[in-house]
Parts: structure tokens; sequence; C-alpha cells
């Protein structure tokens, strides 16, 4: 059988099991909308956690700042090379540096994205004499990143420290080096992991901690530097990921660590060696950005008003959800039906998307209703009621 039949046979299969995924053409909008085609909807499936990224009065200040005369300079769209070559703009060391500073931290590294982030930090870290241990419902980019490591991969059941503590008694002698490995807000459940505790754990069992915290940096802590921040305990994890692509509204992703290990990357970790930087505009949407986010409390408290409300009243019509955060997953089990639910629910005007195996575990698809700070109650109210319905 030849490559278009076996794919085509294999495609069938993916939508009869109501798992098919299409690309929709899309065109985002003030006040946490997206317009699909014809049609503008509320949108329930952006990561734009503070609205930033189609914020009018946020780009035309920003915007406003370019002299068409320093072209490129600092508004240019390409960076024209990797890192290492002629692709790191001065903006870069800027933007370093003030990360570093705003987070109290040795160093700071930007990568392109999280998922650069994710696939190369650990298989640069991590070789065959040592031992990872991930927390079970972590992102598909750190799995992809353990899976490219020589070091041996152990997955502990989710949020369970008990039996994470019992894995280090048992194998911790066994091996050079020792990374614990966790989401802080988990992407598809909107939960927390208790980073307190697996500070506590990385510290008795002399192990390393590495903390993506892609969901909850804008969006928690006083100043949004992430739940770290919120916890207490944003100097005490060895290797803390943020992103710019979620609630910056912008792209790519940072580390923070020591200046040994930032170094020891820059020469190591492939994902950031062999692809083309950041451009210039991005670096300079970035800085502007990055004394602004420290400042808007309001909206992180808005944000969190917002989910409890929308999570008290699905409970009251006897929706089940799950976690704490912005993120509220109403949780079906059968993924054909949330692709219906969600079907339904964009018919009314709101754009929600069905999330299913392989993303999250069989039997446990659900519709994942992501908030933004752009939006108010009054548009969210007629929610709860519309899934109820769609439902029955």
């Amino acid at each position: 059988m030849n490559l278009e039949k076996q794919l085509g046979s294999e495609l069938r299969t993916i939508r009869r099991q109501g798992l098919l995924r299409q690309v929709v053409p899309a065109r985002h909008e003030e006040g946490g909308r997206i317009r699909i085609g014809e049609r503008s909807f509320l949108n329930l499936a952006s990561n734009d956690y503070l609205g930033l990224a189609c914020d009018p009065d946020l780009l035309r200040e920003f915007y406003g700042r370019l002299d068409p005369r320093e072209l490129p300079g600092d508004f240019g769209p390409g960076s024209t090379a990797s890192r290492l070559m002629t692709g790191n703009h001065a903006l870069y060391r800027r933007l370093e540096t003030g990360l570093a500073e705003l987070y109290g931290r040795e160093h700071a590294l930007v990568f392109n994205s999280g998922y650069h982030c994710n696939i190369g930090i650990l298989p640069a870290l991590a070789g065959r004499e040592d031992l990872i241990l991930a927390d079970k419902l972590c992102h598909a980019s750190l799995i992809d990143g353990m899976r490219l490591c020589r070091a041996r991969l152990i997955r502990y059941p989710h949020l369970d420290y008990e039996r994470l503590e019992g894995l280090l008694r048992r194998q911790r002698g066994n091996f050079r080096r020792v990374f614990l490995v966790t989401e802080s807000v988990f992407s598809m459940d909107g939960d927390r992991a208790d980073l307190r505790e697996l500070v506590r754990l990385k510290e008795a069992w002399q192990a390393i901690l590495y903390v993506d915290e892609a969901h909850g940096v804008g969006t928690l802590g006083e100043r949004g530097l992430g739940l770290a921040e919120e916890q207490g305990v944003v100097d005490r994890i060895d290797l803390l990921v943020g992103t710019f692509g979620k609630a910056w509204g912008g792209q790519g992703a940072f580390l923070l660590s020591s200046a040994t290990a930032g170094e020891f990357l820059i020469n190591t970790a492939r994902s950031l060696i062999f692809t083309t930087g950041l451009p210039p505009v991005s670096l300079n949407w970035l800085l502007f950005l990055l004394p602004r986010i420290a400042a808007m409390q309001e909206q992180r408290r808005a944000l969190g008003r917002l989910a409890g409300k929308l999570r008290r009243e699905l409970g009251h019509h006897g929706l089940t959800t799950a976690g704490s955060t912005n993120i509220v997953p109403v949780m079906l089990g059968d993924a054909k039906q949330a692709v219906r639910v969600a079907e339904r629910l964009r018919g009314q005007g709101f754009w929600v998307n069905a999330v299913r195996p392989p993303t999250v575990p069989a039997g446990t698809a659900r519709l994942r209703l992501s908030l933004t700070a752009a939006m108010d109650w009054p548009r969210i109210a007629p929610l709860p009621g519309l899934i109820a319905r769609a439902m029955s």
C-alpha cells in the first residue's frame, strides 16, 4: 500500500473517533473577540490572558514610537540569522537584563518559544547518568524534550508529591543528578502545582527543580511573575521557564537560572543554537511591555473574579469543572460529545474548542474555556446555561 492510501486510511480512523483537527483562518479583534469568516465570536480559546495582543490603545502607543527614518532599526521584521551568528540584536541584552532584574535572578535567556525552551533545556542538561521525575500531566513540549534526553524518565501521578518522594527515596542514590519537572499551572486542567512542596523535596534530596510557568506568567503574583511569586519561591527554583506567547501577547519565552547554567545552555541547547533569532520588532514589543506587565494588578484581580464566578455558575448548572485559574475546563468525557457541544456553542456566538485525546487522556475530553482580562461577566453570563442545554 502506498503512502497516500495509508495516510488516507489513518485519517478516516481519526475522523470516526471524533479526533479530526483542522486549522481555521482567524482574525483577532479587540474585546476578546475573534472573526472566523464573516462572523465574530467571543473568543474562549485564546491564551492572550491579559488582552494585550489586541488592545488598540496599547498598540497605538507602541507603533506610535516607530520612526520610518530609523528602519529597520528596532522594528525590523527579521533578525537575519541565529543568535550565535548575527541575529543577536542589542535588544536581546536589554530584555534579558530587565527580566533578570524583575525576577531578582542571576541570569535570563530568551528562546524563540516555550516549545524551544522545553525541547532544548533538558536534553542539554540531563545525560545517561541522570534521572527525570516529571508530573504525568506535563505539557507535550516537556514530554518531547524529555524524550530527546538520554536520562531515565519516570512520570509520577499528577500532583502526587507523596509518590514523588517515594521515588526519590528509592532512586536518588542511583543517579548523578535528578530533575523534578512540572508545570506551575497545568494547561488543560487549570490547576496548580504546590511549588513550595517541590522546593522542599528538591532541597531535601539534592535535586534540580524545573518549572514551566507558561500559564502563570502575567496572570498570577502581585507583579505577574507567576505562581512562583504567589507562593514565594521565585529565588528557589533552579530552572524557571516563562513564555511571552500568552499573557504577554507576544512571541518567545525565557529561562531564569544561574549565570553558569545560562552560559552552558548558550553553548549546548540545540533549539537555541540552530534557529533564527526573534525579529527586532518582537523584542521591542516585549521591552515595551516589561514595565507594564508588573503594574497590571487590577487586570489580574478582575481575571480571577471572572473565573471564580464562571466556575460557580457552571456548578449551579450541574456541570463538572476543575482547577482554580482563568483556565476553566468543563469535563465531558466523550470526544464526540465534546465536539458536538462546542459546535452548538459556536452557533450561539462563543468560540469554544473541544479538547480531545491525545492532548488529554482518553475518556477525559472537555471544553477548555480560557478567560481573558478583555472580557466581562455580562458577555460570559449566558454560557453555563447554553452548555447545560447543549449537553441534554
